[in-house]
């Protein structure tokens, strides 16, 4: 059974805006918050909204994945999107870091310190403000040799995160962005790791940026139990039109492949990634 965070709609397939307009049909998305085939949408103006739309949802899932179950897992995002979203998350009251365990959906294999990694970024704008350290912090061992790197975070997750009748760990929140080619994590077009189904952890080389990275597979992202893509900058607007109201091809456009099992899709976009699919 999905579980709901307080204020925001379930998704579904074939169901319509808060104004009746039917998405399914390329209609008009609704101003604010709309449910979609993909998941929810929520619409929010620009900052400072976004960053703290996004607080009160991660908060929110703290909140009952803690009363729940005792423990919080997140995986956090990199990229320049959740940054603001992250140093809101420092002086937020409600979130006991105590109980919350701190993962990462993906990582450039760069070394910790490296001004391209992901874990220097939540460092910089998350961890180094905190009142109290939280309760486990899982950074990706960028500067590992890739694939036992890989191998290494999946014994961790399983390790600490509670894993489902198949098998896989379940996340209380997983927290994705998406790239104006359509990559979400570090799954881009056509690589390898979009068809890895045997592995939660994916070391992949990445042609684009001539590198490996590591990544959370599809298997594992749709394990979630709540999945929240942050999209922002008119430079996305085009990508996220065709993800929400093209057709589905998640070799062309992985962000597509997430797809929870058992979970809940929510969509956080600004109004200018959103232009496209407002009209």
């Amino acid at each position: 059974m999905t579980e709901k965070v307080p204020g925001s709609p379930s998704h579904s397939r074939g169901v319509s805006t808060r104004h009746g307009q039917d998405l399914d049909s390329g209609q008009v998305l609704g101003l604010r918050t709309a449910l979609h085939r993909s998941g929810s949408v929520i619409v929010q103006p620009g900052q400072p909204d976004f960053a703290l739309t996004a607080t009160g949802m991660i908060a929110a899932a703290s909140l009952i994945s803690i009363g729940q179950r005792g423990v919080f897992n997140i995986a956090l995002a990199g990229g320049s999107t959740p940054g603001p979203v992250y140093e809101l998350l420092a002086e937020d009251s409600d979130i006991d870091w105590k109980r919350c365990r701190i993962f990462w959906s993906d990582e450039r294999c760069v070394p910790p310190d490296h001004s391209d990694s992901n874990f220097r970024l939540v460092r910089e704008t998350l961890l180094d403000k905190l009142p109290k350290r939280p309760g486990l912090v899982a950074r990706m061992s960028g500067e590992s040799q890739p694939e036992k790197a890989a191998q290494e975070y999946e014994s961790t997750i399983r390790e600490f995160v509670q894993a489902d009748e198949t098998g896989i760990p379940r996340f209380d929140l997983i927290l994705l962005g998406m790239g104006d080619d359509g990559h979400t994590a570090s799954l881009f077009p056509g690589s390898q790791a979009l068809d890895v189904t045997d592995r939660l952890v994916a070391a992949d080389y990445v042609s684009k940026s001539d590198a490996f990275r590591l990544t959370f597979t599809y298997p594992l992202l749709n394990a979630g139990r709540h999945v929240l893509i942050l999209v922002s900058g008119a430079s996305k607007a085009p990508t996220l039109n065709k993800v929400l109201m093209g057709s589905h091809q998640p070799k062309v456009l992985p962000v597509q492949g997430v797809q929870p099992s058992d979970g809940q899709l929510r969509w956080l976009v600004d109004a200018a990634a959103a232009q496209f699919i407002q009209r």
